[in-house]
């Protein structure tokens, strides 16, 4: 069987980086949410998928999220065997390297899979 060329949307997503822009309001403090309600990875063992709200709130400091970046960082995970902690773990350090924002929190709120659900939070700066 010929493999296909992969599309564009594919080959974006294997290029990812998350990108920042420059914070226009640095001498104040407000706060950004962002949902990613369409959130895919695999399971570690089982290799079934797992799906799950992201949801990413911070306080920048001088540099604030690009969204497209973001997008297609969040869409890189789709084909990763990874457990839920690495997963909101991984997140949160990339975006705190990406920003140096003065807060951040990232909580993955997985679907229920076999009657478990969970709810992983992880927080910049740790508590």
């Amino acid at each position: 069987m010929e493999e296909k060329a992969k599309r564009y949307g594919e080959e974006a997503i294997e290029r990812a980086q998350l990108e920042s822009i420059p914070n226009l309001y640095p001498d104040r403090d407000y706060e950004i949410s962002i949902s990613c309600p369409e959130f895919t990875c695999l399971c570690p063992i089982s290799g079934y998928p797992d799906f799950a709200v992201i949801s990413i709130t911070y306080v920048p400091d001088q540099r604030c999220v690009e969204l497209k970046s973001l997008k297609l960082y969040i869409n890189k995970f789709r084909n990763q065997h990874l457990f839920h902690e690495q997963v909101v773990n991984l997140i949160r350090d990339d975006l705190v390297q990406a920003l140096q924002p003065r807060r951040l929190s990232v909580e993955g709120d997985f679907n229920r899979r076999g009657n478990i659900k969970t709810i992983i939070r992880s927080h910049y700066p740790s508590a």
